[in-house]
């Protein structure tokens, strides 16, 4: 069992301000954006059809036709001819006037009729020329800036969302002067003749585009003349252009636009000509096509893991707000990946940390803005989902490999109140043998919510950590104050004094992670705690950073910094204040593999950390947004990620809290964790039934912990996901593209969990193949469809993926038990009767394992009635560990004989084609061979 460290307020971050800002859409003020060449050609031929349909009349044949009985048209009678003619003249020049008479009116009333460019400009591809929210456009104010002004009862009326102000197809962008060959691409400049509408334009712009890899592209647009501020983060350095890109990149020169392409399929990734290109000191934007509504990733907010294209705009901006639906959260992640028609798929991400906003429309399109820095875009050709994904981690950098005890199930909550009654919970988990790693104390251990100290009366030695630092404390008695004073290590505000915000111990320091001095000072504190309380792991929370008063103690300065003439959403504390992150600390006190969980999270945090979800609530829509939150991060690159299983805020139910409990099982991060002042939800508070139910969703989990932690050294070494959206391993079936209700880990193993109350089933998606029940073996061939499950209160369904084969070991009461048990092999055949898979294995804690080769790798395979295990990598850890069972799920015929390493060997064989060879104590550390015939 563990002990780790907590925290509420670290300084740890990419800004140390935060902006509340909040989604209001106002329809009367929500226009949303433009078009140039490709957009002018839709909308003519939208125009002629328009024509076609108002042109059913009569057709009046011309002078010397014949009629249909073959006779000159002057024989027909006359009467008819003057009669027909007549009325239909009469009715024709009525209408008009009528038209022309109430066309006068509604213009009279409702202003002047737009100019043709503009309302030949099809709705989905109107680019939003006022975006400023809280802001009721008006014709005057749209016109102002030479746009378009097209209200809702001037359009069809038919989409909510729809820009009135949008950029005319003629507006003043950048122009693209020659295009001049480097060792990596091109170099240009691009210039603006006519000023824009947001202040101090910068006029002259350099655009580099480098080849970086067949499969990378980098796009980078910056000031030609000023340094402007880049984000920190270290890129792999490239020396070589790519041979052979499996991407072409064109350009338009007046107005610029960017054009790239798949080169396979022509797909055109990128297309920026849509709209004009703005880089302003405070306001850059570019917008793009997409070539499919399919879009995933711009995190952190609470949506679906498919996002909607409907006129939605997601801000950018780390913040302290419980999740809630339109809301920008507690990260900042502005990657985004596109799934292509043919189930190809790209990446894109911008490489900017300044407060920003991406707008979707149903083009489909995308529009960046933000208000700082530089448009640093990488593009990722993929061209599978998963690739993507590693693409974009060799750029950010792949996850930190965890500790195998940190995969274990972790217990915590505000409002144990005492250490006592903290491991009085510890306790009823052991006596009730359910399984448990890390005990967590929320920040109730402290002594006046102070970092680095403990309640003496209430607490002996629980630990928890939060970077906020009290300043309330008479000098000389708060060391870690004192010292930061001393070393000048917080935050300073704009007179040069430390910033004093409020969290949890009253008035708060920040300290400054992007100081040097910080590092050394933190990692004295953590040495000064470690010395009372021996912790395993540090909780980092509240680092967005969270703030309790708007600005500082004095307020908000109304700097230029402060007050830019765009805001992205709704802003809240300063901007004047940065702060980045702190080097691993814990690394250097503890010598072993940290576990550090954070809140806030920007890209590359994975190299360092994992994250949990933030202050969910006790509710059944809570457990179902987890799902989505959890796949969104296995694409940013954070794979140990969870939620607090059975919510944070409010008391949960039973029934609720053993189908999270059964859900949270299948986190790659899984804590169940509440706050003060409610029910208790641990396992040991529940009825028999229910806490009976939670340790076999657990002990399953304990049984696959070789095999999560195999996927995490996958993760750790190229990138892969861990929990896996269903829609990367089948690209091609469309019916997966929408699916965050279910999800895979790894490659193999589906779980479907019951997201609703009062059920006793579940329906789950079953791509086309065989699929294993877990538990019995039971196959269930599908054709790519929706199966309807049994689902009773103890029960979680999984399945197995035909062609896999699971490692999985007996569960003990912590992963130091269940390490040393026998391992149990798992081999879902396919329809070809083959299967796959293998198993990563070192001491589970010591650092860079993998580099010094310190570790087992053995490779498993099933062919032609054949189970061959082959070590590929062997280290003294396996020689500790058996395979005592080996379990074949897809045997359609009982075989006659089973030999093991040639010697023969009993079994049993099922009715559902299960076959079973037990009592094998083959030591991992060799090569075996088990065969069937």
């Amino acid at each position: 069992r563990r002990s780790c460290l907590g925290s509420d307020c670290k300084g740890e971050g990419f800004s140390a301000t935060h902006l509340h800002t909040r989604k209001e859409e106002n329809t009367a003020s929500r226009p949303a954006s433009g078009s140039f060449h490709r957009a002018e050609a839709a909308s003519t031929q939208k125009m002629k059809s328009y024509q076609k349909l108002t042109t059913d009349i009569l057709q009046i044949p011309e002078a010397g036709e014949e009629a249909v009985d073959g006779r000159p048209l002057c024989h027909q009678k006359l009467s008819a001819w003057w009669l027909g003619g007549g009325l239909l003249m009469v009715a024709a020049l009525l209408s008009g006037v009528t038209v022309w008479v109430l066309g006068q009116i509604w213009w009279s009333q409702h202003g002047t009729s737009p100019l043709p460019k503009c309302i030949s400009i099809p709705e989905e591809l109107r680019f939003d020329c006022y975006p400023e929210r809280n802001t009721v456009v008006t014709r005057e104010l749209c016109e102002a800036r030479g746009c378009c002004f097209v209200d809702s009862d001037q359009s069809s009326g038919s989409t909510s969302g729809v820009p009135w102000c949008f950029y005319p197809p003629d507006f003043p962008s950048y122009t693209l002067g020659s295009m001049n060959e480097t060792e990596l691409g091109l170099v240009g400049f691009l210039t603006r003749k006519a000023k824009a509408y947001y202040p101090k334009d910068i006029e002259k712009l350099q655009l580099s585009v480098e080849f970086e890899t067949d499969t990378r592209l980098h796009v980078k647009i910056t000031d030609a003349t000023t340094p402007r501020y880049e984000v920190p983060l270290e890129v792999p350095p490239v020396t070589k252009r790519a041979e052979n890109p499996i991407y072409a990149v064109e350009f338009s020169k007046e107005p610029f636009g960017l054009i790239v392409k798949r080169k396979s399929s022509g797909t055109v990734l990128l297309n920026t000509t849509v709209a004009p290109l703005f880089f302003a000191d405070q306001f850059l934007q570019v917008s793009t096509l997409l070539p499919s509504s399919y879009l995933y990733g711009l995190g952190e907010h609470r949506t679906n893991f498919l996002h909607s294209l409907e006129w939605n705009t997601l801000t950018f901006w780390a913040r302290d707000v419980p999740p809630t639906e339109t809301f920008n959260l507690y990260g900042v992640h502005p990657f985004y990946l596109v799934m292509e028609k043919g189930g190809a798929a790209h990446g894109v991400f911008l490489l900017n940390s300044n407060a920003m906003e991406v707008a979707l429309q149903p083009a489909p399109a995308l529009t960046w803005r933000t208000i700082g820095g530089v448009l640093d875009f990488y593009i990722f050709l993929g061209p599978d989902p998963n690739l993507v994904v590693q693409q974009y981690q060799q750029v950010i950098g792949f996850p930190a490999m965890p500790p195998y005890w940190g995969l274990g199930f972790h217990l915590c909550r505000w409002g144990y109140g005492t250490s006592n009654a903290t491991w009085e919970t510890v306790k009823a988990m052991r006596n009730f043998q359910i399984p448990q790693d890390a005990q967590w104390n929320d920040i109730d251990y402290m002594d006046g919510y102070r970092d680095f100290t403990i309640d003496s009366q209430k607490f002996g030695a629980l630990p928890q950590l939060d970077p906020g630092i009290s300043s309330t404390q008479p000098p000389g008695s708060y060391w870690p104050y004192d010292e930061g004073l001393k070393h000048g290590i917080f935050i300073n505000n704009t007179q040069g004094e430390p910033l004093i915000g409020k969290v949890w111990p009253g008035l708060t320091a920040y300290p400054d992670f992007s100081n040097p001095n910080t590092h050394q000072w933190w990692l004295e504190n953590l040495n000064r705690f470690h010395s009372l309380v021996p912790f395993d792991g540090v909780w980092i929370d509240m680092n967005e950073p969270s703030n309790f008063m708007d600005g500082s103690s004095e307020g908000c300065s109304q700097g230029e910094m402060d007050t830019p003439p765009y805001v992205p959403g709704k802003k809240k504390s300063m901007l004047d204040s940065l702060g980045f992150e702190q080097v691993h600390a814990l690394i250097k006190l503890r010598g072993k593999r940290p576990f550090i969980i954070s809140r806030s999270t920007f890209p590359s945090q994975g190299k360092y950390s994992g994250h949990w979800l933030g202050d969910n609530r006790s509710n059944w829509k809570d457990m179902v947004w987890s799902i989505p939150g959890m796949l969104s991060f296995s694409l940013f690159g954070i794979p140990l990620v969870g939620a607090d299983i059975c919510g944070f805020s409010g008391s949960t139910s039973e029934e609720l809290c053993t189908r999270w409990m059964q859900l949270g099982a299948f986190y790659p991060f899984s804590r169940n964790h509440n706050t003060q002042n409610e029910k208790a939800q641990d396992p040991p508070a529940f009825s028999p039934a229910a806490r009976t139910a939670m340790k076999a969703a657990l002990e399953v989990r304990y049984s696959l912990l070789p095999y999560l932690y195999s996927l995490f050294h996958r993760a750790h070494l190229q990138g892969d996901t861990v929990a896996r959206p269903l829609l990367f391993e089948f690209p091609n079936d469309v019916a997966t593209y929408s699916i965050d209700k279910q999800f895979l880990w790894g490659r193999g193993l589906l779980v479907t969990p019951v997201l609703d109350p009062g059920v006793d089933w579940v329906i789950g998606y079953f791509p086309k193949g065989v699929w294993y029940d877990y538990y019995t073996g039971s196959l269930v061939n599908s054709s790519g469809e929706n199966l309807k499950m049994a689902a009773p209160l103890d029960h979680i369904n999984v399945h197995v993926r035909e062609g896999t084969i699971l490692p999985t070991q007996k569960p003990g009461c912590c992963t130091l038990v269940s390490r040393g048990n026998p391992l149990r092999l798992i081999a879902a055949l396919s329809q070809n009767a083959n299967a796959w898979g293998d198993l990563y294995w070192d001491d589970g804690e010591s650092l860079d394992a993998f580099a010094k080769g310190d570790y087992s790798y053995l490779v498993f395979n099933v062919t032609q009635n054949t189970f061959t295990s082959a070590v590929l990598h062997s280290n003294v850890e396996a020689t500790y560990i058996t395979v005592d069972i080996l379990t074949v799920y897809g045997v359609r015929e009982e075989p006659k004989t089973v030999t093991v390493n040639g010697k023969e060997w009993p079994f049993s064989y099922l009715t559902n084609q299960v076959l079973t060879m037990s009592d094998l104590q083959l030591n991992l550390s060799q090569g075996f061979s088990i065969r069937w015939v």
